[in-house]
């Protein structure tokens, strides 16, 4: 398709203006995103109200309508989110490593942006901004390319940024946006190995399986969130039940939401009855193994497919296990490596479940809720990556760079 080559031709291009622009140049093209998003607020949310009317009429299910939906609360906090990128510290060009050869070398690794980078992703029209937040600051162009569910309020957020580069003195063409819901134009985008450094896809898995399987473009893939909140025998109960209905329930469309308790033998008689009833009350689907059905007669049984699903809903599987050894064996197994939490009175019961839950965030005694960019400091992510390389967990500024070698000398030359 010609419109995506020439835009990540485009972007491409702008890469080195992006490279060479000062910490402050950039910051103050972020405050100009955010006071444009402030000015116009009115006619983002319009258009907002628009897709999602029509993806409600095209019968999109709940889960998608949360995601797609803004209000001025979230776009408040999509504009908080760019302050806090203004706060960070700027990673390019920062030296770190710096050693001393024998021969009087000096040896240093410097930060330095990916380069161009494309993100696609689905539903989430806060994605537009976040992600091109963090690639500015951290001195990468970027080519997005969102769901066409949000198309008509992405336009308006890209018009938004436009404007503050032009405004910046900086290219349009750091932040382009492929303005089609034709599938056919993520195919293309992810061939373009020639002006695109790196792909970050957010989405369901149909998407990032899709995308690893045809990319000719590096990926770093956000994958699902089939987290688990396992409550162990030493745990304080009140606390356990406050860290499940949080995991749960506060925002239940969403990667970090638990979608899986682990309960301990020893406590599951106390513990389970009455967190059930108010995971009930918040309108909560409960299945189980045959222990946890023991407890809480009438629930459903848990299929064995249940184990391994991310449900963006409100259900919740239960299973009740002998040991904090067994329920890491089940999390290992089932999970998605995303986010996975203990609640235990015991330190070396947490210090055990940090070292063997193979997971980008693991969590003792809190929601797993907290996994996300803004709430870890970042500012914003790009994405929850779950894999190991590059980057894993939420990605912030830090990750949208790499690392060159530095070497200083006084006419070294090699024998």
């Amino acid at each position: 398709m010609k419109a995506v080559e020439s835009k990540a031709r485009s972007v491409k291009r702008a890469r080195a203006a992006l490279y060479s622009a000062t910490t402050a140049r950039k910051n103050a093209l972020l405050r100009a995103v955010a006071a444009g998003l402030r000015s116009e607020a009115q006619a983002v949310l319009a258009a907002n109200r628009r897709d999602v009317a029509a993806a409600r009429k095209a019968g999109a299910p709940p889960v998608l309508i949360d995601r797609l939906t803004l209000d001025a609360d979230r776009l408040g906090q999509m504009i908080a989110g760019l302050g806090q990128v203004v706060r960070l510290p700027d990673p390019v060009g920062r030296r770190f490593g710096r050693t001393r050869r024998p021969n009087g070398l000096i040896i240093e690794r410097m930060r330095v942006p990916l380069g161009a980078v494309g993100i696609i992703y689905e539903a989430r029209p806060n994605v537009t901004i976040d992600a091109a937040a963090l690639c500015l600051k951290s001195g990468n162009s970027v080519l997005l390319r969102g769901g066409a569910e949000s198309l008509r309020t992405n336009r308006r957020l890209v018009a938004v940024i436009k404007t503050a580069l032009r405004a910046a003195g900086l290219p349009a063409g750091c932040v382009e946006f492929i303005d089609t819901p034709d599938r056919a134009a993520v195919l293309e985008m992810i061939k373009r190995d020639d002006c695109l450094d790196v792909i970050i896809p957010r989405g369901g898995q149909a998407l990032i399986r899709l995308i690893r399987q045809n990319s000719s473009v590096p990926v770093i893939a956000h994958g699902e969130g089939n987290c688990h909140v396992y409550v162990d025998r030493s745990a304080d109960l009140s606390m356990a039940a406050e860290v499940v209905v949080n995991a749960k329930v506060q925002r239940p469309s969403v990667c970090n939401a638990a979608e899986k308790l682990l309960v301990h033998k020893d406590v599951a008689g106390r513990f389970l009855p009455a967190v059930a009833s108010r995971l009930r009350q918040a309108g909560v689907e409960l299945r189980g193994d045959a222990r946890a059905r023991a407890l809480l007669p009438g629930i459903r049984p848990a299929a064995a497919e249940d184990w391994s699903r991310e449900y963006l809903d409100l259900i919740l599987a239960i299973r009740v296990v002998g040991s904090v050894e067994e329920a890491i064996r089940h999390i290992n197994r089932y999970g998605s490596h995303h986010s996975d939490a203990i609640v235990t009175g015991r330190a070396a019961t947490g210090e055990k479940f940090i070292r063997e839950v193979d997971s980008a965030a693991v969590y003792v005694n809190a929601s797993t809720r907290f996994t996300d960019g803004f709430e870890f400091g970042l500012g914003a992510e790009i994405g929850i990556s779950t894999q190991k390389l590059h980057a894993r967990g939420p990605m912030g500024l830090d990750e949208l760079t790499s690392a060159k070698f530095v070497v200083s000398g006084n006419g070294q030359v090699r024998s």
